[in-house]
């Protein structure tokens, strides 16, 4: 199959989700309507929504790439924690109180929930400004990882085809906002299922099935790296530590599973999934179809990456420039390998699956960060804003949004996994222990949540400087658990917050309304 027939069937897929945002706009007349899809979303497409935002490129290629080369099969230990910890008790825990809580508040977006919750401006333009610029480098790798797979299965250059893609995320996002979103992840969603399970089912067969592939895997060092140093021998003198801090593997393992599985708990694109859902009743639903989903693609997307190993003896030297080994390109390389004898059809397969949950996390993070902007600042600013003038400024940010995260994957400013970790390590960081406690503490302070976005901020940014690039990882997830402490810690010694403040958020939720009872898959 020629790259022309794969352009053609993506125009096609293309011109499919452009129709639905066309759909969609016609049906989106508020900015409850454009941001949260009028809170209508039934389970189906919240659990979509929600899995097809938490794993896009950067999973597929940046992730499974890096990880899977780097840790092999140890990489199943992000897959149970992407499941189990960052989806399954995400929902158990988070959804139902905080759909019931941010509709009592009348909040829309993460920062107007800070607000709400503890009455402090300031928080909510410095929560908006957080967002805008931390999601930039995420989204930016996100437009990498896509940028190195059109390259490798188009044959075209890396910035043409950022290039459509940014504009192709534009023009979808602009004209139907979150429920073209919702209603175009649910069809993705299902590419994305069905394309996983196949490139698992083929690619591991040509090793005797995935039982016989993960044996192989762990059967010898050279495809399960150690963890831990091995000991020195009796008498044998250590060689000189490198300067810095210099992490184990399995620190920075560990220090990966935080970040990956409890930093979406506070992620603005994942929190928005329930606010939008359309009543309490339907979470038990939608994390049951969110773990599998999440199971899924996690497992698909690292098993894939650890069985590089038992294709290529050595890191392909195609991929090495300079003595530098490119990481990013490694998964493009195998899939579109001629020695790894894929059919023309699971090629296309993977593309449409990697090019969908790109597209789901591309345009909730646009979405996101344009909001962060016109809601959290200016909407809050000018009160007798319109919903129409803000409407028209959530579209024009969100595409000054997507032309500043071209600039930065255009100038290849990392590798994929160190701008996803910095952008989730910070907004967790800064984010996790404010709501969390937000949510479930009515002791928590003003102070106290203050003190605790400003330490997580104040961490992560000095650990990434301090650390190094290798370290990464350990900063983010250090970043994560301080402020966990600075809060209540804080809280605890000022002044409890005024009766009406806790009243205000923790009283009983009110009775369903209509617009909770229609339907939505």
């Amino acid at each position: 199959m020629s790259p022309l027939v794969y352009g053609i069937i993506v125009v096609i897929y293309v011109l499919v989700m452009l129709s639905v945002g066309y759909w969609c706009m016609k049906r989106t007349k508020t900015v409850g309507d454009f941001f949260l899809g009028g809170r209508t979303l039934g389970p189906w497409m919240s659990a979509f929504a929600f899995g097809t935002t938490y794993f896009s490129a950067v999973l597929f290629i940046g992730y499974a790439g890096k990880l899977g080369w780097g840790f092999g099969i140890h990489t199943m230990w992000i897959v149970l924690g992407n499941t189990l910890i960052g989806t399954i008790l995400a929902w158990w825990l988070l959804a139902g109180r905080t759909r019931e809580m941010t509709a009592r508040l009348n909040a829309l977006t993460l920062p107007e929930f800070l607000h709400a919750r503890y009455r402090s401006k300031g928080m909510q333009i410095i929560a908006a400004i957080v967002i805008f610029l931390f999601l930039l480098p995420y989204s930016a790798s996100v437009y990498t990882g896509l940028g190195y797979l059109f390259q490798g299965v188009f044959n075209i250059p890396y910035n043409s085809a950022l290039i459509f893609l940014a504009v192709l995320t534009g023009v979808y996002l602009v004209m139907g906002g979150y429920f073209a979103v919702a209603v175009s992840d649910f069809i993705r969603g299902i590419v994305e299922f069905i394309g996983v399970f196949i490139m698992v089912m083929l690619l591991a067969g040509q090793h005797g099935g995935i039982f016989a592939s993960w044996n192989k895997l762990a059967s010898s060092p050279a495809y399960m790296p150690a963890l831990f140093p091995p000991p020195l021998p009796p008498g044998t003198t250590p060689p000189p530590a490198p300067p810095g801090p210099h992490f184990e593997g399995w620190i920075i393992l560990l220090s990966l599973v935080i970040v990956t599985s409890f930093g979406p708990w506070a992620l603005p694109q994942m929190v928005q999934k329930f606010y939008s859902i359309r009543a309490k009743t339907d979470v038990t639903r939608a994390m049951i179809i969110a773990g599998i989903f999440a199971l899924f693609m996690a497992f698909g997307a690292y098993f894939t990456g650890a069985l590089t190993h038992l294709f290529y003896g050595d890191f392909p030297q195609a991929l090495v420039q300079d003595g530098a080994k490119n990481y990013d390109m490694l998964m493009p390389y195998f899939l579109t390998d001629p020695g790894i004898n894929l059919s023309h059809g699971l090629v296309l397969i993977i593309l449409l699956m990697i090019f969908s949950a790109s597209m789901s996390s591309l345009s909730s993070l646009v979405l996101v960060s344009s909001s962060a902007i016109s809601i959290d600042i200016f909407k809050a600013s000018f009160k007798n804003m319109s919903q129409a003038a803000t409407m028209s400024l959530m579209r024009v940010l969100c595409a000054v949004f997507v032309a500043v995260s071209l600039l930065v994957a255009m100038s290849k400013f990392d590798v994929i996994v160190n701008l996803m970790v910095i952008a989730w390590g910070t907004m967790a960081g800064a984010f996790l222990a404010p709501y969390l406690y937000g949510l479930f503490w009515k002791r928590t302070t003003t102070t106290g949540a203050f003190a605790g976005m400003l330490s997580g901020l104040a961490t992560s940014i000095g650990l990434f400087v301090l650390w190094g690039k290798p370290n990464i990882p350990a900063a983010g997830a250090v970043a994560m658990i301080v402020p966990l402490i600075v809060v209540p810690v804080v809280s605890l010694l000022t002044p409890p917050p005024p009766q009406t403040l806790v009243d205000a958020a923790f009283t009983d939720a009110q009775p369903t309304t209509k617009t909770e009872e229609k339907a939505t898959v």
